[in-house]
């Protein structure tokens, strides 16, 4: 702290040192009710939040990543908009008291020195009172997290693959996450009022977002499959080499697993769910290769459907909340061999 300062300085930010016409400010910058301040990734422009009291824990020359899209950069890069602009406010607060004080040096020199040929100068001054610094007003939380890693407590408002200080996040907490929000977003869509609902229903809303879910599940499995086995098999790329996407394929995904000495997927989840699964995989592929229209390779793979080669299946919000449930349950299963 640099006492004798000449400069009177708003609440929240104190000149802290100089060195000939170079002033060094501290600005603080509040937490949030809940402990938490912004960080606004440079590259995407996302804002996400870091608890406080974590953040000063770790060391000065500290790198962030942006939890969204992973940009690697000093931690002074991510300030927040609302951040910046406290910041410029002690920057001029500091600058217009330095013109200030510059021209009250040059009225005393020029005081009483009218002569012809120069220019007398009055300036008056009078005591300034630099304006508040501007509050921080940003998005309150909406989900928080704590790395199983570094254990930094963080907060999101949106998907992401990364922990602001460790980088990218295993597959697990990803998928686990990825699920939720299928979920969410089920729940979303039920608790509008009626004549909401009635409104998206007729333009096919419901239904689009169903077969999304659907769609959706195998994508998760399916990264958190190849992060798993890659992760527990030394042999992996080998293992898998010309079998293409094999982590899309139920069966051969459990086979896979198995002929590298690892547990049966489909004893773990049991048969009636590896079952449903099956189906659901199935109602997958003919709405992403065919529209959703049965062929005789998805009765080949649900023989108990009731459905006809030609129809179109119709699908349900029963439907995709039971396979999201059986979806966490491999998911479960996968995380139980990455963990033997």
């Amino acid at each position: 702290m640099w006492d004798n300062s000449p400069f009177s300085m708003p609440d929240g930010a104190k000149i802290t040192g100089h060195q000939g016409d170079q002033y060094r400010v501290n600005v603080s910058m509040p937490f949030d009710a809940d402990g938490f301040f912004g960080r606004q990734c440079p590259e995407c422009s996302m804002v996400f939040r870091v608890n406080g009291d974590d953040y000063d824990a770790l060391p000065d020359e500290l790198r962030l990543w942006c939890v969204y899209c992973g940009h690697n950069a000093d931690h002074s890069d991510f300030w927040t908009d609302q951040q910046r602009e406290r910041a410029m406010e002690a920057a001029r607060a500091l600058g217009v008291q330095i013109v200030h004080q510059g021209f009250e040096r040059i009225a005393r020199r020029t005081r009483g020195t009218s002569r012809r040929g120069r220019v007398s100068i009055s300036f008056r001054s009078s005591p300034r009172y630099p304006r508040p610094l501007p509050e921080i007003d940003e998005e309150r939380l909406a989900r928080t997290r704590t790395c199983a890693g570094c254990e930094v407590r963080y907060a999101v408002f949106g998907e992401h693959r990364f922990c602001p200080v460790c980088g990218r996040l295993p597959a697990a907490p990803v998928a686990f996450d990825a699920l939720q929000a299928e979920m969410a977003r089920l729940d979303a869509l039920t608790s509008l009022p009626d004549e909401v609902r009635a409104v998206l229903r007729e333009q096919g809303v419901f239904t689009r977002n169903w077969v999304d879910t659907i769609e959706n599940v195998v994508g998760i499995v399916e990264a958190l499959g190849a992060a798993t086995f890659h992760e527990r098999v030394t042999d992996a790329e080998d293992r898998v080499r010309g079998k293409g996407n094999i982590f899309q394929r139920l069966d051969d995904m459990a086979d896979l697993f198995v002929s590298a000495g690892c547990p049966d997927l489909r004893i773990a989840v049991g048969e009636s769910t590896w079952q449903r699964l099956t189906r659901t995989w199935a109602a997958r592929h003919v709405f992403t290769h065919n529209d959703g229209v049965v062929d005789e390779k998805y009765l080949r793979r649900v023989p108990d459907s009731r459905t006809s080669v030609g129809q179109r299946l119709v699908l349900s919000d029963a439907d995709c909340r039971e396979a999201l449930a059986d979806t966490t349950a491999l998911c479960r299963a996968l995380v139980d061999i990455s963990a033997q």
